[in-house]
């Protein structure tokens, strides 16, 4: 064995935690604090593409702003569904760990990575197809749409790295190791903001510069971690003769996966109906409700990541028959979410104005986007619990439940909100006030879920 590979080896070993043995109270924010660093991450680096076109796109600058912003509704929606099915291949691979069922894992391992190419492939093509109309029903302005429609189909022809990566990243959190995706995305980062200044700053490029970047970085990511798991222990090594799709495995996935993903999809369909409210109400609305987000999803990001946290720590555990520990897991993951959100909260909203101002110094926008600011974190504890609950569920198996209550209690609540009391009282805070609303009852049907099931009794009888 070379040394090189040798050392390799032992990097990606070091990085796992034992879910079976041991505390669990240590090595839960282990897991959850990584994974809300990469999707802060993910966040920050994307905002790095608006900022690059804006200040060096010349005259077209606001419309190449524009044009990219245009596609974050469709592009966001694709990623985040196959997000939600990598979820699905996370709590497969973890379960079989807990069985110790190593060929299990194997061909869950490889039935990930192909099923993430084959999907990558096949929206690539059918986003190439629809790209145009697409982007016409959303009513992009006409001097818009070239430059959109050209990210679009340049960002598209990069699905099948980018979906390889959340994949990748879900066989890796399976075994407990959240660092190694984060230090591959951040180098990718890094990546995607010098060339992001390269094709734009010097070769005068503009969206067409920030969207190969973004498929290039993504693409070396993705390499990175192809690699790490060719050279990985026999737990989660890719084997390349071995890449195929395991029907049974790929049912497994998918029944888990495609109800998170299906959740995910419908989530961006309720924002846009909150978003089209906000957009009624003017520019100074819209300028308020876009740059207190940029600050609201950091702290969404904490705490999401704890539900994450609970859904591998309970596959393993469940797999392994372990179920005081699965127990375990959804006290903790909720008493320490709740630990990270009364450091966070205190911070985010004392501070909030002067961060809100930072994207814009019009009394009028901080004002209104701390209305959002305080009104959205506020309503983060009832996030917290539903999230970890629905996590916790997603361990054991559960997924078309927790799927369905976030549907009807977060999107159908926002909907019929928006749609019945905003028209009689059209005003900035009462579309805020769908965002505690929708977050509380669907954290109590949560709860009434976990009364009613209660995977862990079930199992044990």
């Amino acid at each position: 064995m070379q040394k090189g590979e040798r050392i390799l080896k032992q990097a990606v070993k070091s990085k796992k935690l034992d879910m079976l043995n041991g505390p669990l109270w240590n090595k839960i924010p282990q897991f959850a604090l990584p994974v809300a660093a990469t999707a802060i991450l993910e966040q920050l680096f994307n905002a790095s593409d608006l900022a690059v076109v804006g200040n060096f796109s010349g005259d077209i600058s606001t419309i190449a702003v524009a044009a990219v912003g245009a596609n974050s509704f469709f592009i966001g929606l694709i990623v985040n569904f196959f997000v939600g099915i990598a979820l699905g291949a996370n709590v497969v691979i973890a379960n079989a760990i807990g069985r110790e069922d190593e060929a299990a894992v194997h061909r869950a391992v490889h039935t990930a990575i192909v099923l993430s190419v084959l999907g990558g492939v096949l929206i690539g093509i059918v986003g190439e197809l629809v790209s145009g109309v697409v982007l016409h029903l959303m009513s992009v302005p006409e001097e818009v749409f070239p430059y959109a429609l050209l990210y679009l189909r340049i960002y598209l022809l990069g699905m099948p790295v980018i979906l390889l990566y959340n994949f990748e990243a879900a066989i890796f959190r399976s075994i407990g190791d959240t660092k190694v995706p984060l230090e591959a995305l951040a180098f990718s980062g890094v990546l995607n903001v010098l060339l992001n200044l390269f094709f734009v700053a010097v070769l005068h490029m503009n969206v067409d510069g920030v969207a190969t970047a973004t498929v290039l970085s993504n693409a070396i990511s993705a390499v990175l971690l192809l690699v790490l798991l060719c050279r990985s222990d026999k737990n989660i090594r890719v084997t390349p003769r071995d890449l195929r799709l395991d029907r049974q495995t790929m049912q497994k996935i998918l029944q888990i996966g495609l109800p998170a993903g299906l959740q995910s999809a419908v989530f961006s369909i309720s924002n846009i109906v909150i978003q089209s409210a906000i957009n009624s109400l003017g520019a100074v609305a819209m300028a308020a409700s876009s740059a207190a987000f940029n600050i609201e999803v950091i702290s969404f990001d904490l705490l999401s990541s704890f539900g994450q946290a609970c859904t591998t720590f309970v596959g393993q555990n469940y797999g392994a028959g372990q179920l005081e520990r699965c127990r375990k897991t959804l006290r903790l993951s909720i008493v320490e979410g709740l630990a990270v959100l009364a450091i966070v909260l205190p911070l985010f909203l004392y501070f909030g104005k002067p961060l809100i101002s930072i994207f814009n110094h019009d009394p009028q926008v901080v004002d209104l986007g701390y209305i959002r600011l305080y009104t959205a974190m506020l309503a983060h504890v009832g996030s917290l619990v539903y999230e970890v609950i629905a996590g916790y569920l997603r361990g054991f198996g559960i997924s078309l439940v927790p799927a369905l209550l976030a549907i009807f209690g977060v999107c159908g609540v926002r909907i019929v909100w928006i749609v019945t009391v905003f028209p009689l009282h059209q005003t900035f805070q009462t579309i805020m006030l769908a965002y505690p609303l929708s977050i509380f009852t669907t954290a109590l049907m949560m709860s009434i879920a976990l009364l009613v099931y209660r995977p862990s009794r079930k199992c044990s009888q």
